[in-house]
């Protein structure tokens, strides 16, 4: 049998298959489906300094071959997260890493300096997909300087694994890749979803109270397959990839295309076991094709 086994930034997965934030809570709404033990690691829902209502309903609408979102950041901030819910995951036995968000770069500082003191959470997931109220709204994802920014002022007050989530909704998503790393960060894992609106033509109103929101599925994957890509080629960092990952032939292109391991999203609401069959799919793919290691489909691509 293949080792499914991967080593990212010194952070031990035992398998590349890990599920993406927002789209699994934290973990515990899908015990009745799946022991967490079987993934290589569970990226929690988004973790913000204090309590979001998120956006107004309706804030998902379905699209051909994906969904929209515009959820916001619903949760009740890092204290809550710390006091309650901190408790209830601690045991699992796979990697547990929190997607940590903010308006402003002291927010990031904030949550970032709580979720450090945890000793069962060894890294997290830096969001710079929101927006900067400081700066107009303007995500920080969007300007390399801004990026660089809020990574190094992360990376003065978090002591594990650093892992930045980048953003699409760029020009060129390798300056983008390059600022992070020249941030500290110790991984980068992308694409965050893209920017996209729909339409009730009878009702003549957009279907999303925010008008525009986050596309994602299976619509998005050339997109994220393409950016995955270029950042490996761009930086020398490890890349966790996702976007439209339904199956695990998906994941073993984002594997060949330069990814470490991936993250899956959308597939869990249409089948909250798929990241099980994903990692068994994998498992098969290797054993088929007499591949001892499933790191040696990192960057594999054949492109001559």
């Amino acid at each position: 049998m293949a080792d499914l086994s991967v080593n990212i930034a010194g952070l031990f997965f035992r398998n590349p298959v890990t599920t993406a934030s927002g789209t699994f809570g934290y973990g515990e709404e899908f015990l009745d489906f799946l022991d967490p033990a079987r993934l290589g690691g569970i990226f929690t829902k988004a973790v913000t300094g204090s309590n979001r209502e998120g956006n107004a309903y309706p804030r998902m609408a379905e699209t051909a071959s994906g969904m929209l979102n515009s959820v916001g950041l619903q949760n009740k901030g890092v204290d809550h997260f710390c006091r309650e819910i901190y408790p209830r995951i601690s045991g699992f036995d796979t990697n547990i890493i929190v997607n940590v968000s903010g308006s402003t770069v002291e927010e990031y500082i904030e949550v970032a300096s709580r979720i450090n003191e945890l000793e069962k959470i060894p890294a997290i997931e830096l969001n710079i997909s929101c927006p900067n109220v400081k700066q107009g709204g303007m995500a920080f994802g969007t300007v390399p300087a801004m990026a660089t920014e809020v990574t190094a002022a992360v990376r003065k007050v978090y002591t594990k694994v650093l892992m930045v989530k980048l953003s699409p909704n760029v020009t060129n998503i390798a300056d983008l890749a390059r600022a992070v790393a020249d941030g500290g960060a110790d991984v980068i894992t992308l694409i965050n979803t893209l920017l996209g609106m729909a339409i009730d033509a009878e009702r003549r109103r957009p279907a999303l109270s925010t008008v525009t929101g986050g596309l994602s599925g299976s619509a998005i994957k050339p997109v994220a397959l393409r950016m995955v890509w270029q950042v490996h080629k761009a930086v020398k960092l490890p890349v966790i990839g996702l976007g439209g990952i339904m199956n695990a032939t998906d994941a073993i292109e984002f594997l060949l295309a330069g990814a470490s391991a991936v993250q899956v999203g959308t597939a869990s609401f249409i089948d909250p076991a798929v990241s099980v069959k994903i990692v068994e799919g994998i498992e098969a793919y290797l054993d088929r094709h007499r591949i001892k290691s499933v790191s040696e489909l990192t960057g594999a691509l054949l492109t001559a």
